[in-house]
């Protein structure tokens, strides 16, 4: 674990919440369970630095703002969660075409056998 700074407070990521995935894109013939997943879920090398208010950040972005995780409180270890936030990531629609894209190989690929 990273040496905190004070006043920062440790994060951990983690796939969608109802709140966060209700009416995202999700492809035909793929899992509805997929759009909850992010790419960085289970990271938990990361802190976050509340502001003058007390108030952790409301959203978290990762490669260059491709991907977004919104705050949903503190678990039980004190830690900020982060939820993947499909709506609001620039990327999730490639993404889930490129999911869709691996299911559609692996359900070809099952026909052949």
């Amino acid at each position: 674990m990273a040496t905190l700074l004070r006043g920062e407070v440790p994060v951990i990521l983690q796939p969608a919440g109802t709140a966060q995935y209700q009416g995202a894109y999700c492809p035909p013939g793929v899992p509805f369970a997929e759009v909850r997943r992010g790419p960085f879920d289970g990271k938990a090398d990361i802190m976050a630095r509340p502001d003058a208010d007390g108030e952790l950040p409301r959203h978290m972005t990762f490669g260059n703002g491709a991907v977004v995780y919104e705050y949903d409180g503190k678990d039980t270890k004190g830690r900020a969660v982060y939820r993947y936030a499909p709506l609001l990531s620039p990327s999730h629609r490639a993404v889930m075409d490129g999911v869709a894209e691996v299911y559609a190989d692996n359900a070809r690929k099952g026909e052949h056998r």
